[in-house]
C-alpha cells in the first residue's frame, strides 16, 4: 500500500509564522487610533500565538475538553472541573499577555486599544479559553461599586499570573472572574430571573445575602468569583459570589452538569445551583440592571473582537491554502474565481478590525463626550454587524479550503474549529435582536446624530455611495422610532463607518472595493461577487500572513 502513490499537491501548515507582522490591516489600525502606542508589546505576543507549540495546546484543549468532578471517591461533593494542561498552558499566556483585568490597573497609555489588539491575536490562536479572561476584564471596573472588595480583589485580577488552584483569594498569585446572569426561563430577559437573595447580615465586604437559585448558563465555574444577579426585596441586585468564602470554607455553589456545546470546547460552560450560597452586594440593591450593561458594553466589545479575530485566521488559512494547493494547471490564488472570493473575504476581514478597534479606542477616551456617545453607538452596532457577518464568512473561507478545511485534523482542522465556534459570539451577551434593541436606547440618550455625522466627515467626498449613505443616515438615526428597522439601521452605521475607516486607514483600492461591493450595489449576494474593475491582487497582496 506505500508504494500505492506518493503525496503531493498538500499545503504545509501555517505555523511559527508571527501573526501581528502579517497582519497589515491591524497594525494600520493601531497607527490611526494611536500613532504613539508601543507595539512590541503585541509583536511578541503575535510570535507566541503564532507557534506551533501553542497551536499544538490549542487542539490538545480541545480534543481533550473539560471534565466534571461533582464527588471525589469518599462520596464527598467537590464541584471541580478538571482542564487539560494545554488549557493550562493558554491561560498562561493569556493572563501573561494582560488580556483579563491588567488594562485596569497599568499606568499605560491606551490600554484598552493594546488588550483589544492582543485579544484578537490571541482569539487565532484558540477563543474558547478567552471566556474567562473576557469575564474577568468586563466585571473588574463593577467591584468599585464595592470597594472594600475591590480593594482586596483587584491586585489579583490585574495580576500577570494565572493561579488555577481554588483556595481563599489572599493565598493565590492571581484571580479570575466570571458572570451568572441567565436562567432557564428568562435567557436575554433576566428580569425574568427567579434567584432570590435574602439578608444575611454585614460584615467588612459590606451586606451579606444568602441566595438561592439557579444559572442556566454559567461559563467557567472555576473562576474564583462571580458577579450574578438575584432577585432582592429591592429587585433585581447584582451580588459578587466567591467559590472560597473569607474563612476559608467552600461556598454553597453546585454544578449540576457541563453543557454540550456546538463549539467553544475548551471552555467549560455549566449549569450550576445555588443552595443557601453567601454572597455580597455589590452597587445599590435593585439595580442590578445597570450594573449588568455597564459590563454587557465590554463583553460585547469582546464579541465584536473575537470574530474579527476568527475571520482574519479564517482569511491567512485561505490564502496560504490556496497559494500552495494546484488545480487546472496553476495555482488556486490565481484563478479569478478564487481571486475574487478572497479579496472579497479580505475586505470583509480589514473592515471588521477597523471598526472593532476604533471601538476599543473609544474605552481609551471615557472622559471625552464624542467617544461616550461613540461608545454607546457602535458597541450594539459593532456586536450585531461584525458577529452577524462571521458565519457566513466562516462558511466561504473553508469553502477554499474544499475538503481538507472540513476536517478535524492537523493544521486544516482549525478552519472546522472557527466554523463551529463562529456563531458563539452572534449569540452571547445578547443575539441580534438584542443589539437592535440596544442601538434604539442608544439613540434615546445623546445626540447621536451629531457624533454620527462628526465620525463620518473625513470621508466625505472620497466615494459617491459613502456621501449618499452619509448624508441620510442622520437623520434616520433622529426619526428612528420602531423596532421593526433597527437591524437595517444597525447594518448601515456598521457599514459606514467601517468605509470612513478604511477611507482613513487602508489603501484606496481596499476603501474603493468596499464602498463600490457594499454601499453602491456592485455586488451579489454571496462572497466572491466583486465587479471585474476591483483590483484584486492589491487586495490579495495586503492580506497575506507574513509566511508568504
Amino acid at each position: 500500500m506505500s508504494a500505492s502513490h506518493e503525496v503531493f499537491n498538500q499545503p504545509l501548515p501555517l505555523v511559527d509564522v508571527n501573526l501581528f507582522d502579517g497582519n497589515r490591516a491591524m497594525r494600520a489600525a493601531l497607527k490611526f487610533n494611536a500613532p504613539s502606542l508601543d507595539t512590541a508589546p503585541l509583536q511578541k505576543l503575535g510570535g507566541t500565538v503564532g507557534s506551533g507549540e501553542m497551536q499544538m495546546h490549542a487542539r490538545l484543549a480541545n480534543v481533550h475538553t473539560p471534565v466534571l468532578k461533582t464527588h471525589n471517591r469518599f462520596g464527598e461533593r467537590v464541584d471541580l472541573v478538571e482542564f487539560h494542561p494545554s488549557y493550562h498552558a493558554l491561560m498562561v499566556e493569556a493572563v501573561g499577555a494582560g488580556l483579563h483585568g491588567a488594562a485596569w490597573g497599568e499606568g499605560a497609555p491606551n490600554p484598552h486599544l493594546q488588550r483589544a489588539a492582543g485579544f484578537m491575536l490571541f482569539t487565532e490562536l484558540e477563543p474558547s479559553v478567552l471566556c474567562p479572561i473576557s469575564m474577568s476584564y468586563a466585571v473588574t471596573p463593577a467591584l468599585k461599586d464595592n470597594p472594600a472588595i475591590h480593594n482586596d480583589w483587584s491586585p489579583g485580577l490585574t495580576s500577570r499570573r494565572y493561579d488555577p488552584t481554588l483556595r481563599l483569594w489572599r493565598d493565590k498569585s492571581g484571580l479570575t472572574m466570571g458572570m451568572g446572569m441567565t436562567e432557564k426561563q428568562g435567557g436575554s430577559d433576566v428580569r425574568a430571573n427567579t434567584t432570590h437573595a435574602e439578608p444575611a447580615g454585614s460584615d467588612n465586604w459590606g451586606q451579606r445575602y444568602t441566595v438561592t437559585g439557579h444559572k442556566w448558563f454559567f461559563s467557567a465555574p472555576m473562576c474564583d468569583a462571580f458577579l450574578i444577579l438575584a432577585q432582592t426585596a429591592s429587585g433585581l441586585s447584582c451580588l459578587f459570589l466567591p467559590r472560597v468564602l473569607p474563612d476559608g470554607t467552600r461556598n454553597q455553589l453546585f454544578i449540576q452538569r457541563l453543557k454540550d456545546k456546538l463549539g467553544n470546547k475548551a471552555n467549560a460552560s455549566s449549569e450550576v445551583e445555588f443552595v443557601n450560597a453567601t454572597a455580597w452586594l455589590v452597587g445599590e440593591e435593585g439595580r442590578g440592571i445597570p450594573q449588568i450593561l455597564a459590563m454587557g458594553t465590554m463583553t460585547r466589545l469582546d464579541c465584536a473582537l473575537g470574530t474579527s479575530g476568527l475571520m482574519r485566521q479564517g482569511l491567512s488559512l485561505a490564502l496560504h491554502h490556496t497559494r500552495q494547493r494546484k488545480a487546472f494547471g496553476k495555482a488556486l490564488i490565481e484563478q479569478p474565481l478564487m481571486k475574487n472570493v478572497l479579496a472579497d473575504l479580505a475586505l470583509e476581514s480589514e473592515a471588521a478590525t477597523a471598526l472593532a478597534l476604533r471601538l476599543a479606542h473609544s474605552f481609551d477616551r471615557a472622559n471625552d463626550p464624542h467617544e461616550q456617545v461613540m461608545t454607546r453607538l457602535l458597541t450594539p452596532v459593532a456586536k450585531f454587524w461584525i458577529c452577524k457577518r462571521g458565519s457566513h464568512f466562516a462558511q466561504e473561507a473553508m469553502e477554499c479550503l474544499g475538503g481538507n478545511g472540513y476536517v478535524e485534523e492537523g493544521g486544516e482542522g482549525v478552519m472546522a474549529r472557527i466554523y463551529r465556534e463562529m456563531p458563539l459570539n452572534s449569540i452571547w451577551e445578547g443575539a441580534g435582536n438584542i443589539m437592535a434593541l440596544d442601538l434604539l436606547r442608544a439613540l434615546r440618550k445623546a445626540d447621536t446624530a451629531a457624533a454620527l455625522a462628526h465620525e463620518l466627515a473625513p470621508a466625505r467626498g472620497m466615494h459617491p455611495a459613502l456621501d449618499h449613505l452619509a448624508e441620510r443616515l442622520p437623520l434616520r438615526v433622529e426619526e428612528m422610532a420602531t423596532e421593526m428597522e433597527a437591524r437595517r439601521l444597525a447594518q448601515d452605521v456598521a457599514l459606514a463607518v467601517q468605509a470612513a475607516l478604511l477611507a482613513q486607514t487602508a489603501p484606496s483600492a481596499v476603501f474603493s472595493a468596499f464602498c463600490d461591493s457594499r454601499l453602491a450595489g456592485q455586488w451579489g449576494y454571496s462572497f466572491g461577487s466583486l465587479g471585474a474593475g476591483v483590483d484584486v491582487d492589491a487586495i490579495i497582496e495586503r492580506a497575506m500572513p507574513s509566511s508568504e
